[in-house]
């Protein structure tokens, strides 16, 4: 801004004084200051990066990861509850009288590397995961069309069963790479190419590993209001189970997200939603369920602003 009033000051005097004001007549060209302060402008704008922010407002689109990040030394408690089916009508309260949870912690590490562990009742199932972004979308000096993040993680279960089962064969793990771009304020996106690989599978003929590709977007229709959508496609599956869908609102209240959503999968892992879904949207296995969670800066940087 000092700039452009110190160039209309110098062009209006090279105005005046180049007239009839000093009874000559003007021979000289008029300099474009103003063309030479766009210059420097654009000059300036090409060696700076501008990183988008807020593709999502949280670091699930609904079940799934989404390419947000938890900052450096912030920690985040996460509550999952996902209740009944709805079709049990109100003699199950629409659902309401049943519900799965799942409590997680987690980290930041750095801006670009989350970790995080939970514990949810489905299975009586631990989790822990280890999240990285790779790439960050961005234009400027660093014109960059995606962000682009590699999620790792391992699920044990606890429950009990009559077959003895060892640690081992309780295990499972999935790897996924969340590809994203924003492409308005308005309007975000998200690719999710999937593995899971389950070590004891529950029929001889099911495969151990599971390939999906899972796509993830939001809408925002007011300030404070978009609605959210996700889907994975499983190109092989477990017998008996079908493929997740979700639809949701995220609702931000005093810089949280308030995620409320419909779906037809009970779990909130990898292994759960994306492989053991047994919902039938057409058949009314439709489930209400919600995601809170509250950020703890435990260590703030000075000048700097804890976000996602």
């Amino acid at each position: 801004m000092t700039k452009k009033i110190i160039a209309l000051s110098l062009l209006f005097i090279n105005t005046v004084f180049s007239k009839d004001l000093l009874g000559q007549k003007d021979t000289s060209k008029t300099v474009d200051l103003f063309a030479d302060l766009d210059k420097e402008v654009k000059a300036t704008d090409a060696n700076t990066v501008d990183y988008t922010g807020a593709t999502f407002k949280s670091t699930r689109v609904i079940n799934s990861h989404s390419v947000e990040m938890i900052g450096k030394n912030n920690l985040e408690y996460r509550i999952s509850h996902r209740f009944g089916y709805i079709s049990g009508g109100a003699y199950e309260l629409f659902g309401l009288d049943n519900a799965s949870m799942r409590n997680g912690l987690e980290y930041g590490i750095s801006n670009r590397l989350n970790v995080g562990l939970g514990r949810s009742s489905i299975d009586k199932e631990f989790d822990g995961y280890i999240k990285y972004k790779l790439l960050r979308q961005s234009t400027g000096k660093v014109n960059m069309p995606i962000s682009l993040v590699y999620l790792f993680s391992a699920m044990h279960t606890t429950l009990k069963s009559t077959e003895e089962l060892s640690f081992t064969n309780r295990m499972s793990y999935a790897h996924q790479l969340l590809i994203a771009r924003k492409f308005s304020d308005n309007f975000s996106l998200q690719l999710m190419p999937s593995l899971v690989h389950i070590n004891a599978v529950p029929l001889a003929k099911d495969d151990n590993n599971l390939y999906s590709l899972g796509i993830g977007g939001r809408i925002k229709i007011s300030k404070r209001v978009a609605i959210t959508g996700e889907y994975f496609h499983q190109f092989n599956q477990l017998t008996g189970t079908t493929n997740s869908l979700s639809f949701g609102f995220d609702i931000e209240t005093g810089g949280h997200v308030f995620q409320l959503h419909f779906t037809n999968s009970t779990g909130m892992t990898e292994r759960t939603f994306i492989t053991n879904t047994s919902g039938d949207w057409g058949a009314g296995d439709i489930r209400f369920g919600f995601n809170v969670s509250r950020m703890f800066v435990l260590k703030k940087a000075k000048g700097s602003r804890s976000s996602y």
